[in-house]
């Protein structure tokens, strides 16, 4: 066993990482005296001795009386037994006491409420858990969004071998959506012959030629779900420290649910399509062009001989060809051809999309999508996203791998799965986080660029620390070194904040019945002044200098008992009395990697009265390099703010129950590491 090995090991016994490199260290040397520790495992006294007092606790680690003390470790042997022992008792005890604990349960008198929650769940065992649970309870169907990888891993837990009421068995489905390809396929057939014995009436469906799938999640019976926030990707399994969201919130459930059976409604069986993949043939009615120079021709082709319609669900390379051809396109529009381009709108392609909407019509999708092209109702013309090499020309990638089809059927099918996307993705809008002006949104949003700072009139900004000034690590180091102080300690503090935050902007389609909106996320460290979860929501709406996001409401953990900061910091705008406490298990904030994931189970009322905000989730994905930044504000409260940021770029899926839409966010940024530091209202020179 390896030394990586030892230390999961422990750490999956309880230990935190350095209680386990401690003992690891102290097991492999002997006695050692505590500054020797610390110079080995570069470590701090403050993190060496409560980590030493937690591994004596345990009977681990022992101490001799001279001084300085020296430490030495029980040997590993005997620390597996310890711990093997103490998982037995525990489960021992709990097991006697199971009986008892139920009876007290069932005679208390429970009180029929609204029970709309969320629950975090974190790490491999409590997720398989809990989706076994999920199954146990299942009355008609479950329904997955997941990897192959996934389910053969759940296949290894047992989790099909559950139990179920005879009178059920026949009528529960397993339904499955997943992605297949050459080097998965076996384990899907390996998956689907082994499945014949379980007491679920299995089928799976792969995503028609390049469709997105959203994120892994699991429905039960629109009853309850998880949803994962780690990013799906093709190898992607069940992790030890992966997290989880559940809900039983209806609307929310619902809207997964309605998500789910859309991708369902547009995908192919899953045996049709291992025998796909296992014959190298595509489905009868696609044909793949594997001549790069033909591939281009057809496009070339089908685009000049189009005579009414052009849809094309562009990719970023995708969007860099469809430029190529814009005297063309031109020429088309100025025929009376319609010209409709979909395409991930990001910082870097933002100059090129206002070039096409100047004589086309241009909307914002999420990423992933494979380059589709439809002319006429009657050409298909697809791209499987390229893999980097180096040694080939872009131009040639892009068009290695494409598929085409004239059979009229399919094209039909595929132009409404376009046609269902258009509906949802989002126009080009002026108003973004960087454009954004007014007298409230600058004071408020701690966003990245001097120049958007500048332009708030209401703004002083006393400092800005541009990229280069500060680094990555800085911001880090002060989150991790930060300990808490409470506000009576610190009278010339308002506030600490260590947090991940993000904030996007969503365009709501006219049926939501609400204007265009602003939402930031922020999930506060237990270091900050007050940790926890927390919103706060603006509308787009009229002000005596114009329209601008103003700060309508704020939704916070109630936890966070004391509204002084809110009030001050919100000042003057319609949010100062505007401050709504929600539960823990109503308001969910969670980070994973570069992806944010904020919902909430119960509506946000706003500000003016006749909006309100229903149940609904945010899923802010990071892109891009890194950017460092830090600046000192004072808004129109008077109330100074010290920040500085690792900020991402974001993709933005906004998720609406009442409507059950899941679509984009036209712009977005994710502050992944975020720190500030606000003071007492001071005068504006």
């Amino acid at each position: 066993m390896s030394q990586e090995q030892v230390l999961k090991t422990l750490v999956s016994f309880g230990l935190t990482e350095i209680d386990a490199q401690v003992y690891v260290f102290l097991a492999k040397k002997g006695a050692q005296k505590g500054r020797d520790i610390c110079k080995a495992l570069k470590i701090t006294k403050q993190q060496l001795y409560p980590s030493l007092k937690n591994l004596k606790k345990m009977g681990i680690v022992s101490s001799t009386l001279e001084h300085p003390a020296r430490f030495s470790a029980l040997p590993f042997e005997k620390v597996l037994d310890l711990f093997i022992k103490a998982k037995m008792e525990e489960t021992q005890r709990l097991q006697k006491s199971k009986d008892e604990i139920l009876s007290k349960w069932q005679a208390l008198k429970i009180a029929e409420i609204d029970t709309s929650r969320f629950t975090v769940i974190e790490g491999r065992s409590y997720i398989f858990s809990k989706i076994q649970q999920m199954m146990q309870e299942t009355k008609n169907q479950i329904s997955t969004i997941t990897t192959v990888p996934s389910l053969v891993q759940a296949d290894q837990h047992g989790l099909f071998d559950v139990g179920f009421s005879p009178a059920l068995e026949s009528k529960i489905k397993f339904r499955f959506l997943t992605e297949l390809s050459s080097q998965n396929v076996e384990a899907m057939r390996t998956f689907m012959r082994e499945s014949r014995g379980v007491k679920l009436d299995f089928e799976g469906r792969n995503p028609n030629l390049g469709f997105k799938l959203f994120p892994r999640m699991v429905i039960r019976d629109e009853d309850e779900a998880i949803f994962f926030i780690k990013p799906r990707t093709e190898a992607s399994i069940i992790e030890k420290d992966d997290v989880c969201l559940w809900t039983n919130c209806k609307t929310l459930v619902q809207a997964f649910t309605a998500i789910f059976e859309e991708l369902w409604r547009y995908s192919t069986d899953i045996q049709k399509k291992i025998v796909e993949i296992e014959t190298g043939k595509p489905p009868p009615k696609v044909y793949v062009i594997s001549d790069v120079e033909t591939a281009r021709k057809k496009y070339d082709e089908i685009l000049q001989a189009a005579k009414e319609e052009v849809i094309f669900l562009a990719s970023s390379e995708g969007l860099i060809e469809f430029w190529k051809k814009m005297s063309l396109l031109k020429k088309l529009t100025q025929r009376g051809v319609s010209v409709k381009i979909m395409v991930p709108i990001d910082r870097e392609n933002s100059e090129t999309v206002e070039q096409f909407s100047k004589f086309c019509t241009i909307k914002h999708v999420p990423k992933n999508y494979w380059s589709t092209l439809i002319v006429d109702g009657k050409h298909l013309l697809q791209f499987r996203p390229p893999a980097t090499d180096l040694e080939k020309p872009e131009p040639m990638l892009y068009f290695e791998s494409a598929f085409y089809s004239s059979d009229l059927e399919y094209v039909k099918v595929m132009k409404c799965s376009l046609d269902d996307i258009w509906k949802k993705a989002q126009s080009p809008s002026a108003i973004k986080l960087e454009s954004t002006l007014g007298p409230y949104g600058p004071a408020v949003v701690p966003l990245p660029k001097r120049d958007f700072l500048e332009k708030g009139s209401d703004i002083t900004v006393i400092d800005f620390k541009p990229p280069g000034v500060l680094t990555e690590k800085d911001v880090l180091n002060k989150i991790i070194n930060a300990r808490k102080f409470p506000a009576k300690d610190t009278p010339k503090v308002i506030s600490r904040l260590y947090a991940s935050q993000a904030m996007a902007i969503i365009h709501p389609p006219d049926y939501f019945n609400l204007p265009d909106m602003m939402i930031q996320a922020t999930h506060a460290e237990k270091q900050s002044t007050w940790a926890g979860d927390f919103l706060v929501v603006f509308l787009w709406l009229e002000t005596p200098k114009g329209h601008a996001f103003v700060p309508v409401a704020v939704a916070a953990e109630e936890n966070q008992k004391d509204d002084r900061v809110f009030k001050m910091w919100f000042a003057g705008t319609p949010a100062e009395h505007n401050i709504q406490r929600l539960k823990k298990d109503e308001i969910q904030v969670i980070v994973h990697g570069n992806t944010l994931f904020a919902g909430w189970t119960v509506p946000i009322q706003l500000n003016p009265p006749k909006y309100i905000l229903p149940p609904a989730c945010l899923l802010i994905e990071g892109y891009g390099d890194v950017e460092t930044i830090g600046h000192t504000i004072v808004p129109l409260s008077g109330v100074k703010a010290e920040m500085e940021g690792n900020y991402f770029a974001a993709f933005v899926t906004f998720i609406h129950p009442a409507s059950k839409y899941s679509g984009p966010g036209t712009d977005g940024f994710f502050a992944r590491d975020f720190v500030m530091i606000k003071y007492p209202p001071m005068n504006k020179s």
